[in-house]
């Protein structure tokens, strides 16, 4: 059956870069399966799908190349602004499985507000891997993801996929100005993600870690 997609890149600087996200905004007839197959053959870290009726608050469910997922920050960024400038209408905020996610534009950038109550935990810096960490913490979104600080954006950089996949959702960080700039990297071997181009999602948790 076929079916309009847009494909757009969200997180861009300067009209570079940026993560691949395709949000289909028509799914009559698609089912679970057909979600997840368009999801799978279009290979993106996640696609959107979006179904609203007049008067109501649009709906989303949002899926990796493997599995459905609860809640996307790049998606909703990107369904946001479909919505907003594609229209029919700017509702205002979007509705994924975690509960609704207010949406504006504001100077030519697109914003999310989600809930800010992720629930957080320490876990012991002791990996068993040759990783030094310095701090991590599990934060529920509701996927838990390990929020793992390293010293340097250097040994950020160092971390391949197949360390990461031993730990499961992972977003590996480091100062680059204390307090104010960070590098960092999200895994998602679990989600059938091997490393995520720029995520929402895990900024969000290590901001309630923070």
């Amino acid at each position: 059956m076929a079916r309009h997609c847009y494909v757009l890149r969200v997180f861009t600087r300067d009209g570079s870069g940026g993560n691949s996200l395709g949000v289909v905004t028509d799914i009559l007839g698609l089912d679970d399966a057909k979600m997840q197959r368009v999801a799978t053959d279009l290979g993106f870290s996640e696609t959107i799908f979006l179904s609203w009726f007049e008067g109501t608050m649009p709906k989303a469910r949002i899926f990796t190349p493997s599995t459905e997922i609860p809640f996307g920050g790049h998606p909703l960024v990107g369904a946001a602004w479909v919505l907003i400038n594609l229209g029919p209408i700017d509702p205002g905020a979007i509705e994924c499985a975690t509960g609704p996610v207010r949406i504006r534009q504001a100077d030519g950038l697109t914003w999310i507000e989600g809930a800010g109550s992720q629930p957080v935990r320490s876990v012991s810096t002791d990996l068993g891997l040759e990783l030094v960490a310095v701090d991590i913490a599990e934060v529920l979104m509701p996927i838990p993801y390990l929020i793992l600080q390293v010293g340097t954006p250097g040994e950020v950089q160092t971390v391949t996929p197949s360390l990461a996949a031993e730990l499961g959702e992972v977003y590996v960080w480091a100062w680059e100005r204390e307090g104010r700039t960070v590098r960092a990297r999200f895994f998602a071997p679990g989600l059938g993600i091997t490393e995520d181009p720029a995520t929402g999602s895990a900024a969000v948790a290590l901001a309630a870690r923070l």
